[in-house]
């Protein structure tokens, strides 16, 4: 999403009119869902996806001619065999996807994007409010407070279609350790949206140079983490340092509290060792039963960039279900009238 709100900015910035898409309601089988967006200027598509294939390329061709309208429009794909619109999609479900016109000299827009800069700079995600009235969007923070308002006077109906759009700065990963895995695993996080954190005890292994993809490289103690990195609750948490000790310091202050995610390598022996000694330092059983070790997703992995794809599986699938749960309570709604 970041991707997608950057790119915009530099085109607006560089004078290029653009339409971005967005897939704002979707039902049964389809490539991607709702609130997936990809930005199309005159020369095609710039950054983001809906999907790839026959969906895609239609809505493509319909941003490149609405460019020259200036004009903004909705569309509805059957992803089956129909008497209407067959594009040979096969899929079984439905898309609508809203093609919203930007101009490059839109004020509004540059107002509006350089406030989400300013929330992703604070790590902290918010509420895009987009119309099919044409009126100018608006933006919420993450508990619906108003950052910048719409402009009402295209239409004055209060139950004019809209979408509203939640987007996040990225979750953090905060991974203890600097070896290899975590060389390969830092850049497959941060392609996937994580904000990943690295930290080790050994000087010469924790530099930002070595992690370039990383939000923030900590030299640190293992036994006194929070003398070097204040943890948060939605942190997620990958245990992989250069020792089985090191290991155990980490654990005993993190299962203390609640995190997103805490995974922690090592056999199945070394998870039972670890459990033994941390239930008789008093950590609760609950607490051991929501770690997922030993980590990653069972693809037989070997090597170390092998293990960074199983364990960035892992965090994906596990980020997936809270992302499903939190959208149960706070749903982005549909276009609706």
């Amino acid at each position: 999403m970041n991707d997608i709100f950057s790119e915009l900015h530099h085109a607006l910035r560089t004078g290029c009119d653009t339409v971005l898409v967005t897939i704002v309601d979707d039902d049964g089988s389809a490539p991607r869902g709702r609130g997936s967006q990809m930005l199309v200027s005159a020369a095609g598509r710039l950054t983001g996806t809906i999907g790839g294939g026959a969906v895609e390329a239609s809505c493509i061709a319909m941003a490149k001619e609405l460019l020259p309208q200036k004009a903004s429009a909705q569309h509805h794909f059957a992803l089956h065999p129909n008497p209407g619109e067959d594009i040979g999609m096969i899929c079984g479900g439905n898309v609508t996807v809203w093609l919203q016109y930007i101009a490059a000299d839109d004020a509004h827009w540059h107002s509006l994007l350089a406030q989400i800069s300013a929330l992703f700079a604070q790590h902290t995600g918010g509420q895009l409010v987009l119309y099919a009235d044409g009126r100018a969007p608006a933006l919420l923070d993450a508990n619906g407070a108003c950052l910048v308002a719409g402009h009402p006077e295209i239409s004055d109906k209060p139950e004019a279609k809209r979408f509203v759009l939640p987007f996040s700065a990225g979750e953090r990963a905060v991974i203890f350790g600097a070896g290899h895995i975590t060389h390969a695993l830092v850049p497959i996080l941060k392609s996937v949206g994580f904000r990943p954190v690295v930290f080790d005890c050994r000087p010469e292994l924790a530099q930002a140079c070595r992690f370039p993809d990383a939000e923030r490289v900590v030299c640190g103690d293992y036994a006194a983490i929070a003398d070097s990195l204040a943890l948060a609750p939605e942190d997620y948490l990958v245990v992989m340092t250069h020792g089985h000790l090191h290991d155990f310091e980490v654990q005993l202050q993190v299962l203390q509290k609640q995190f997103a995610y805490v995974g922690v390598i090592g056999s199945r022996a070394k998870t039972a060792a670890d459990h033994a000694r941390l239930l008789a330092e008093g950590i609760s059983q609950q607490a051991l039963d929501r770690v997922h070790t030993p980590i990653g997703t069972k693809i037989r992995a070997v090597t170390p960039e092998e293990i960074a794809v199983s364990i960035a599986g892992e965090m994906i699938c596990v980020r997936a279900e809270a992302r499903d749960g939190a959208q149960d309570r706070h749903h982005p709604c549909p276009m609706h009238e």
